[in-house]
C-alpha cells in the first residue's frame, strides 16, 4: 500500500519539478518573458487548487483507488496533448488540466496510507509517501534536460500511466469499523485545519522559490548548463527524501508534528537568506548553499498532512488533506508569478531574501498549535 501510494504521488510530482527542469526550453522554444514562465510554472497549481477538494470528497465517498485511477488517467491524456501544443496559452491550458486531474493522488493517495498506519508510525508512513514529490523530481532532473520538449512530456505522461497502472492494481480500501462519516462543512469549520493549512503554507514560498527556480536561476544568471543546472536540483531532491523521511520519524518518536515542524520553519528562514547573501558568490559555496536550503525547504510537508489528516480523524481524512493541499496549491499558484515578478522588477538576490520570510512568518501563525 505505502509503495503503491509513494509511486502514484511520485509519478504526478514528476511534473511539479519536470516543468522547472524544462523552463529554459520552454523560454527559448515559445520566447517567452520571464513574467511568462512565472505564469506556466504556476499553471499546474491552478488546476489542483480548483479540484483538490472535490477529489478528496470524492475519495471519502467512492475510496481512493477509483479517484487515483481516474485522475491520473486523464492527467496522463493532457500530458499528451502538451507535448503537442503549439503556443504559450495551450501550454497554460493544458498543464491546468493536467494538474486538475492528477490533483486525485493528492488525497487519494494520503487517504490510502493514513487508513493503514497506526499513529505512532504515521508519521513515518506519510514521510516515506511524501519522498514522492522527490523522487519524482529527481526522475525528471535526470532524464528530462536530455530529452526534446515533446518527448519529455511525453515521458511525463508515460510515468503519470504507470501510477495509475499501479494505484489501480495494488490500492485497496480498509474498512474502519464504527466511525460515522461526519459532515465535511464540520471539518472545514475547524479553525486548527485552518491555521495548520495556512501557517504551514507559508513554508511553500520558500521551497517553490528554490526548487521552481534553481534551474533558471543557474542557467541564465551564472551560466550554468542546462544539464548542470538540473543536477543541482536533482541533489536538492535527493537530500529532500531523507530530510522528509527524518521529519516523520522525529515527529513520531516525540509524539507530535508540530514541535519538528516549527524548527524546520525556522531552519528553512535560515538556510534560505543564505542562499541569498550568496547569490553572487563562487559556485563552490552557492551550490552547497541551495541544495540545503531546498531539501530543508521541502522537510515540512508530511508532517503538515500528517497533521491535517489526524485533526479531521480517519473518516473525514480525504476532505481534511483535499483542504490543506488546496490551501497549498493556492499559494502555489501565487509563489511563482509572484517570485518572478519580484526578480524582474528587482533582482534575483532580493526575491530569494523577500521568500526567506515566509517561513518564519508561517512559524508565528503555528506556534500556538498543539498538534
Amino acid at each position: 500500500m505505502l509503495a503503491a501510494g509513494t509511486g502514484a504521488q511520485a509519478s504526478f510530482s514528476a511534473i511539479t519539478i519536470g516543468v522547472p527542469v524544462l523552463a529554459p526550453t520552454l523560454r527559448s522554444h515559445y520566447d517567452l518573458s520571464l513574467r511568462q514562465i512565472g505564469v506556466v510554472l504556476a499553471a499546474q497549481w491552478v488546476g489542483t487548487t480548483l479540484t483538490l477538494l472535490p477529489w478528496g470528497l470524492l475519495a471519502d465517498r467512492v475510496g481512493e483507488r477509483l479517484a487515483l485511477v481516474l485522475g491520473l488517467a486523464g492527467c496522463c491524456a493532457m500530458l499528451v496533448a502538451l507535448a503537442f501544443a503549439p503556443g504559450f496559452a495551450t501550454v497554460v491550458l493544458f498543464l491546468t488540466a493536467a494538474g486538475a486531474s492528477g490533483a486525485s493522488v493528492q488525497s487519494a493517495s494520503g487517504r490510502a496510507v493514513m487508513h493503514w498506519f497506526a499513529a505512532d508510525e504515521r508519521g513515518l508512513a506519510l514521510g516515506i509517501r511524501q519522498t514522492a514529490i522527490p523522487l519524482g523530481g529527481v526522475a525528471s532532473a535526470l532524464v528530462l534536460p536530455h530529452l526534446g520538449l515533446e518527448a519529455a512530456f511525453l515521458f511525463l505522461a508515460a510515468l503519470v500511466l504507470l501510477g495509475a497502472l499501479a494505484g489501480g492494481a495494488l490500492i485497496r480500501e480498509r474498512v474502519v469499523e464504527g466511525v460515522e462519516r461526519e459532515a465535511v462543512p464540520w471539518t472545514l469549520r475547524d479553525g486548527r485545519l485552518w491555521r495548520l493549512s495556512f501557517g504551514s503554507g507559508l513554508y511553500l514560498v520558500a521551497q517553490l522559490a528554490i526548487t521552481g527556480f534553481v534551474v533558471l536561476f543557474l542557467h541564465e544568471d551564472r551560466g550554468v548548463s542546462d544539464a548542470g543546472a538540473a543536477a543541482v536540483l536533482a541533489a536538492i531532491q535527493v537530500l529532500a527524501v531523507g530530510t522528509r523521511i527524518g521529519s516523520g520519524r522525529w515527529s513520531d518518536a516525540v509524539g507530535t508534528r508540530i514541535v519538528p515542524l516549527l524548527r524546520i520553519g525556522v531552519a528553512s528562514f535560515a538556510t534560505v537568506a543564505l542562499v541569498a547573501a550568496l547569490v553572487h558568490a563562487p559556485l563552490v559555496f552557492l551550490v552547497p548553499a541551495l541544495v540545503v536550503a531546498g531539501g530543508l525547504t521541502m522537510a515540512w510537508n508530511g508532517l503538515s498532512l500528517t497533521a491535517a489528516a489526524e485533526l479531521a480523524g480517519q473518516a473525514r481524512s480525504g476532505a481534511a488533506i483535499g483542504f490543506q493541499q488546496t490551501v497549498l496549491s493556492l499559494l502555489g499558484v501565487l509563489t511563482p508569478i509572484g517570485f518572478a515578478a519580484a526578480v524582474a522588477d528587482t533582482s534575483w538576490r532580493a526575491a530569494f531574501a523577500l521568500s526567506a520570510l515566509f517561513p518564519l512568518a508561517g512559524v508565528f501563525a503555528l506556534r500556538r498549535l498543539r498538534i
